[in-house]
């Protein structure tokens, strides 16, 4: 999968969200890929009878890569463009038990966030230039708009079995905003079924800790300060302990036209870029799946609802948001625990 338009999969537009801070020592284990179209970074303390690291290497890229040919929407043959181009409607189209959970997570997601979160946007992603049909030259005109908005709605989609069900010809889905977690996650299961118990799984910023380091110290991961450019500084440093961190924004993926700027971020209510001051969103949750779906839905919801929604729920969440004067940071009741800044 390559970078994608509701968060921007992959690359810079990813928003990177992380930067490892913590050494190696003489045991930890450091792997170093690609895949999705962004990088990943694996450092693991292994157990009495885990492989070599070759085998552990082959063995992850074989994971994603099947990640990859279910759930892209830049290979033709994946199951889920094959499910795009399908025009079946009311019909179930066969997809994997991976596909089928993702997308049931989606769901769920979209309910929590009151619709917030929307798999189904891939067309509004697309017309904006965020997507697989690659940038615009101008803003879409309001025929554009509202004919692609009509191809979209999550009420147009539905999950049976292990298969997917579409209302309407049109539909596409696209998992842009949760997959890649699931891709950390699906590493970090293979890497406990060979007796791996200390790691930090990175998959283009969306990032998965257990145990302790090859210094024996917990992993710490910073949050990145929202500036635009190749510059990275961090803005915090937590420990997130054995959780998942994901961090949603629009301040590396966005374009700009008469003076307006246009973010990555899709707003299904309206069909158009999110227009609030919510810079940097970043959520802690036992899974990267749903810290990824939930920081994109949060994200869409701006600082206001998504900081109460955080709060009634009792999600970790962090944000930055943009001021007259630079930016402030908020944080959720239930991520007070995580704060520990940089000297």
């Amino acid at each position: 999968m390559r970078a994608s338009a509701v968060k921007g999969w992959i690359t810079l537009v990813a928003l990177g969200a992380t930067l490892l801070l913590s050494g190696c020592g003489p045991m930890q284990v450091n792997l170093d890929g690609k895949t999705m179209g962004t990088s990943y970074s694996i450092r693991y303390l292994p157990g009495d009878d885990t492989p070599s690291a070759s085998t552990i290497q082959a063995e992850i890229d074989k994971r994603l890569e099947l990640v990859n040919d279910q759930m892209s929407t830049y290979r033709p043959d994946s199951e889920l463009s094959r499910f795009n181009r399908s025009r079946a409607v009311d019909t179930p189209f066969p997809v994997s038990a991976a596909t089928a959970q993702v997308v049931s997570e989606a769901l769920r997601i979209n309910r929590v966030t009151d619709g917030a979160l929307d798999v189904t946007v891939g067309p509004l992603v697309n017309l904006w230039g965020f997507g697989p049909e690659g940038r615009r030259s101008q803003v879409p005109d309001a025929a554009e708009l509202a004919q692609r908005r009509a191809w979209t709605g999550i009420d147009k989609l539905a999950v049976q079995g292990n298969a997917l069900v579409k209302h309407i010809p049109e539909l596409y889905v696209d998992l842009s905003s949760i997959a890649k977690g699931y891709g950390v996650d699906v590493v970090v299961n293979y890497l406990q079924s060979q007796q791996v118990r200390n790691y930090m799984v990175d998959i283009g910023g969306e990032v998965r800790t257990r145990g302790l380091n090859g210094k024996e110290q917990p992993w710490r991961i910073a949050i990145e300060r929202p500036v635009s450019g190749g510059e990275q500084r961090a803005q915090l440093v937590i420990q997130p302990g054995n959780m998942a961190i994901a961090t949603s924004g629009d301040y590396r993926n966005y374009f700009e036209q008469d003076g307006v700027r246009y973010s990555h971020t899709i707003d299904p209510r309206s069909g158009r870029p999110v227009e609030h001051r919510l810079a940097s969103i970043t959520v802690i949750s036992p899974t990267c799946m749903t810290a990824d779906g939930l920081s994109t839905g949060l994200d869409v919801m701006g600082p206001e609802r998504g900081m109460a929604l955080a709060n009634l729920l009792g999600i970790p969440v962090y944000m930055i948001v943009k001021t007259d004067d630079g930016f402030e940071e908020r944080y959720s009741e239930a991520f007070k625990p995580y704060m520990n800044k940089i000297l």
